[in-house]
């Protein structure tokens, strides 16, 4: 049996640890230099504008809230809008969630051994390798910190102070549809679901009124001032011209037909859960279990939905894993009797979780073992007398024509905007000359350019105005970011020669990232002088520099 001050200290040492994880973590990609990657230009080119003055949907249109952007704006104004300001505004976001994951479970007593656990699995599993800000990821954020507040509400005593944990839960749940709206729709339902729980267990009927009546207030506030400009047109929800991604074929076929680790929670989940269901009624009254579970199964059917409304990246619903983690590793410590917070089972524990996702920080480590143990050099069969050797490096031959350029041939740009960002050298080379050409030097901040490519910080390296209006996209994908009617009026200021320069990312493989049919126009009407690889892998796109003819 512990003393209190054992148990004091043995809390102390464990929320070290999480802290250690959480912010050591979050830190580490400060000291590093990346790859360009791909899609970041609109993290930029919005909070670019944000940091401008620019206000959304006045000044620029989207299919999103602006909630996204808040943060990477907050820091192109601390630190200047260069690239690497998006690393220093995920580091911020990174930590802003590991913080949230670690809240919710301590709010759900959830011993420090298994909560520190959990916060290693959270981390590595969801927030170490996200570098960049993205909004599929910032979505999610946004919502575990509303969770993070809901759960101060709910858990917390009878308190005027309670309130204001309610008032926050909205402000953030409300940022996470405004940020994305299939991710903060559902993290909406899930906060819906836990306060119809609440108010039945409580037996009282005004925390769901209450929470809506917050969450409609911070709408009102943050929408209201943006309905003049077209806010009803842009943003997505499932009006004409925009599309629904809800598909019940999708669905199917994503949830059954693969969807692999989801399943296999939840059936582990709902063993565990038998021997409660046995006894419904204790179960019912036990607020942190039903609570947790809730929370467990709630979290579980968004990643299932959400990989499906939001494809892009293929992981970006991989959240589940550190709350499922965590409600399994509670229920098989209390089976099984084990105390996580004893330092064999807590380290034996931590091997475990580190074995389970060495795949995130292997390839790190791999670049050392590589050295230690090089892999041989195995090459198809040149010689026709030599035997033909086949190993899983070898067996599947590239037969693509096209020249990929691989990152370890990348180069880095003497540009402030790209610091610490390497490319391809006919990217670095390519921006040198653009930036070189007589029209550059001749018209200087009076040039006109359509910049449609990923190098957005051109805008700011060059420099240049950055076009604006209600009918103007803060990007270019043909039916996401922008729609036939602002195609034909970017192909009416093409064959009117209204821009001095464009620059005009061809991607063949990719569906309309930039409408093919304004490359018809400027092929007409306009003198192709350049071209040079665009940054992306592989690469297989070309950015095209013209002029006036």
């Amino acid at each position: 049996m512990l003393s209190g001050s054992s148990l004091y200290q043995r809390r102390n040492i464990f929320t070290a640890i999480e802290c250690l994880l959480i912010i050591g973590l979050a830190l580490v990609p400060l000291f590093s230099t990346f790859p360009y990657r791909v899609n970041i230009f609109l993290s930029w080119e919005g909070a670019y504008r944000l940091s401008t003055g620019q206000m959304p949907y006045r000044d620029f249109g989207t299919p999103l809230g602006y909630g996204f952007w808040i943060i990477p704006s907050l820091f192109f104004r601390l630190f200047g809008p260069q690239l690497i300001s998006l690393v220093k505004a995920q580091v911020l976001i990174n930590i802003m969630s590991g913080f949230a994951f670690r809240s919710i479970l301590k709010r759900l007593n959830v011993a420090p051994g298994i909560r520190a656990l959990s916060v290693m699995v959270f981390v590595l599993s969801y927030s170490f390798f996200n570098f960049w800000p993205w909004y599929n990821h910032t979505v999610i954020v946004f919502e575990l910190v509303g969770l993070a507040f809901l759960f101060q509400y709910m858990t917390r005593p009878q308190q005027r102070v309670r309130f204001l944990y309610l008032v926050l839960a909205a402000l953030f749940t409300f940022l996470s549809i405004f940020t994305k709206q299939d991710g903060g729709g559902l993290a909406l339902l899930l906060c819906l679901a836990l306060l119809l729980y609440n108010s039945l267990h409580e037996k009282t009927w005004w925390d769901i009124p209450a929470f809506l009546g917050c969450y409609l207030l911070v709408a009102i506030i943050i929408i209201a001032p943006l309905l003049p400009y077209g806010f009803g047109y842009w943003y997505n929800h499932g009006q004409p011209p925009h599309n629904s991604r809800l598909s019940v074929n999708d669905f199917a076929e994503e949830i059954l037909g693969a969807s692999q680790w989801i399943k296999f929670y939840l059936v582990l989940i709902v063993l565990c859960l038998v021997p409660a269901f046995r006894n419904f009624k204790a179960f019912w009254e036990n607020k942190p279990a039903m609570l947790f579970t809730l929370l467990t199964l709630g979290i579980l059917a968004e990643a299932a939905l959400f990989q499906v409304t939001s494809y892009t990246p293929p992981d970006n619903n991989i959240f589940f894993h550190s709350f499922a983690f965590a409600f399994l590793c509670a229920q098989f410590a209390s089976l099984q009797h084990i105390d996580f917070g004893r330092r064999t089972a807590f380290l034996s524990g931590a091997l475990l979780v580190l074995l389970w996702w060495s795949g995130t920080f292997w390839k790190y480590i791999d670049r050392i073992f590589q050295r230690v143990f090089p892999a041989p050099v195995e090459m198809a069969q040149a010689d026709p007398n030599a035997e033909n050797v086949v190993s899983r490096r070898n067996f599947m031959l590239n037969t693509d024509t096209t020249k990929d350029v691989p990152t370890s041939e990348w180069i880095f740009s003497s540009l402030p905007e790209f610091k610490k960002i390497y490319m391809p050298p006919s990217t670095v080379h390519g921006m040198e000359r653009v930036l070189n050409l007589p029209v550059v030097k001749e018209k200087k901040d009076s040039i006109k350019v359509l910049n449609m490519t990923e190098l957005t910080p051109l805008a700011h390296a060059m420099p240049f105005k950055l076009e604006t209006g209600e009918d103007y996209p803060l990007w270019y994908h043909l039916g996401v970011g922008m729609f036939n009617r602002q195609l034909a009026a970017f192909k009416q200021k093409v064959q009117q020669h209204h821009y001095d320069l464009v620059l005009y990312e061809y991607a063949p493989g990719l569906n309309n990232f930039f409408p093919f049919a304004l490359r018809t126009e400027l092929k007409k009407h306009y003198r192709q002088v350049d071209e040079f690889l665009a940054p992306r892998r592989p690469t297989n796109a070309i950015i095209e520099v013209y002029v006036k003819p």
